[in-house]
């Protein structure tokens, strides 16, 4: 990862830490609630002010002695955040004026080696701009009044922050010189300055002098970070699981539940594939949600938003209590999203009597639970000891690639119509439906559709038949397939549910514990005479429309 200069953001508890964060890195990346102590562990963000990048760092309230186990490693994360930035933000209260807790806190900044601002928070108007003088006696002469909630004064705030900031380093200078080339050279592509023939490809001339201008230019794809989602139920091990992957304390590991609040993102590169691993809240029942603090229901909603902006899911569950309902729902939840997903069955350690056989019986146990989740690979880890927990990147950037997996569309056809003659689909009200053609359309995950008469006719089970075929021929191991089946004659869409849409749909099978139930596939939506006789003749009214004539 190219290397990019920290900026810090700290001060005691509820001065508006994380409100300042999220204004500065434009969107709420941080939970911000109107209680002390609701940040725990660092959350970075990137941050572009004046041609100028940098990466900023959310700290939790200092504390010299905050009297709470986990408080105790919250201080932890800020004086490491403290130690790797290049300029450091202290955070201020303008209306509460210099208190006791912000003494102590100057008193630790004052060894660290990055030069300090103070930003005196919550200065509303021009009245407690002025109040704000009063910080000047901490003794930085950088003092800055402002109002992360409103925007007032960020900009100064940003300014010095550059000004602050070490040279930029080679690597910076040289990527802003490729986005500066990139830019331009796209700004010709716009104003037609640049040709459409590749240089050196003598075809492409040949074609081109022949009349072919609108000619398709290959681009290579640059290679895109795998984006893994740790998720699970709350005190599973999702923390301890990244801390071990990072071979540092990257998270705040506690044996009380409901430790880790904010969707924590942290870059790692895995031989040659970057990838971008977040940890995650975990993700309680609804109704213990709904009845929990604001921070609890926040953090939930971050652990979910986090799977669908992931690109596989790494559902941690507890092999000393098996799977659970809650963790079945949360695979559910995955599965409808699309995304990849692995099973992680941690605390293997804890696991007594184990033979050779016992991973095989835990998954074959799982498995008949549900059903549904048949496509995903199991892994039994141990994040505490460190055992096995390299084999959840592999599988999970294993998975990533199958979910980007495109099969041929002769291929595709020459599979799906041996299975078809092998066993015919089942006859629906309307007669057998018969399946024409196949197509993928997408990835990411696969996608196909299959061209067919009676698309709605086609049963549930014949579906899942053909997910079987797909999956037996091309794999897909980990990835959710989606089966859309299409009325040939009307161009109608039918998802996997078997009723008439516009969009996709998953094929699984119905369950109560996958958290949203399934249908049985079995529609019989109106199909008129001409899709029973399958001819038709038509003239055109008045109005331009067809009207049909049997």
């Amino acid at each position: 990862m190219t290397p990019l200069p920290i900026v810090a953001v700290v001060g005691r508890p509820n001065v508006g830490k994380s409100t300042l964060f999220n204004r500065i890195v434009g969107h709420r990346a941080a939970i911000v609630e109107d209680r002390a102590r609701t940040t725990r562990d660092r959350i970075y963000g990137d941050a572009d002010w004046n041609g100028r990048r940098f990466i900023i760092v959310d700290t939790g309230g200092l504390e010299i002695h905050p009297g709470d186990p986990i408080e105790e490693k919250v201080q932890e994360q800020a004086r490491l955040a403290i130690g790797e930035a290049d300029v450091i933000v202290f955070v201020v209260d303008s209306i509460a004026g210099v208190t006791p807790a912000d003494l102590e806190a100057s008193d630790l900044l004052r060894t660290a080696r990055a030069p300090v601002l103070v930003a005196a928070n919550k200065a509303d108007n021009d009245k407690r701009e002025l109040e704000a003088a009063e910080f000047y006696s901490l003794g930085w002469e950088e003092t800055y009044p402002l109002s992360a909630a409103h925007g007032r004064g960020v900009a100064d705030l940003l300014d010095a922050i550059v000004w602050s900031l070490p040279p930029e380093s080679a690597e910076e200078i040289a990527r802003k010189r490729r986005q500066a080339e990139a830019d331009e050279w796209a700004s010709d592509m716009a104003a037609g300055r640049l040709s459409h023939v590749l240089e050196g490809d003598a075809e492409a001339i040949e074609l081109t002098a022949d009349g072919g201008s609108d000619l398709p230019l290959a681009f290579e794809e640059e290679s895109q970070s795998v984006s893994i989602a740790l998720v699970g139920r709350p005190n599973v091990g999702k923390s301890s699981l990244l801390n071990s992957l990072l071979g540092e304390d990257r998270a705040i590991v506690s044996e009380i539940p409901g430790t880790t609040r904010d969707a924590i993102d942290t870059h790692l590169t895995w031989g040659r594939t970057d990838i971008v691993l977040i940890d995650t809240a975990g993700i309680k029942r609804p109704g213990k949600v709904a009845s929990g603090q604001a921070a609890e229901r926040y953090s939930t909603l971050r652990a979910l938003k986090a799977v669908e902006r992931a690109d596989v899911a790494v559902l941690v569950v507890d092999a000393f209590e098996g799977l659970t309902a809650q963790d079945a729902h949360v695979a559910g939840f995955v599965a409808e999203e699309g995304r990849g997903l692995v099973i992680a069955l941690n605390k293997w350690d804890l696991v007594v009597e184990k033979t050779g056989r016992t991973f095989d019986e835990y998954v074959d146990a799982m498995r008949g639970e549900v059903p549904f989740l048949d496509f995903a690979p199991f892994v039994s880890i141990s994040a505490k000891t460190g055992q096995r927990v390299g084999h959840v990147l592999e599988l999970a950037v294993d998975v990533w690639g199958e979910r980007r997996k495109r099969i041929p569309t002769p291929e595709l056809n020459r599979i799906i119509g041996a299975a078809t003659l092998r066993q015919a689909p089942p006859a629906g009200k309307l007669g057998p439906p018969k399946i024409f053609y196949t197509t993928q359309v997408a990835v990411a995950p696969p996608t196909f559709v299959f061209f067919a008469r009676h698309a709605n006719q086609v049963h549930f089970s014949y579906r899942r038949f053909l997910e079987n075929q797909l999956r037996a021929e091309f794999g897909f191991d980990g990835t959710p397939i989606r089966l859309i089946f299409r009325e040939r004659a009307s161009g109608r869409a039918v998802g996997s549910d078997g009723r008439g849409r516009g969009g996709h749909g998953v094929s699984r099978p119905r369950t109560a514990t996958a958290g949203r139930s399934g249908r049985s596939g079995s529609g019989t939506g109106p199909v008129g005479k001409q899709a029973r006789k399958g001819t038709s003749t038509s003239k055109r009214s008045p109005s331009g429309r067809r009207n049909p004539q049997h």
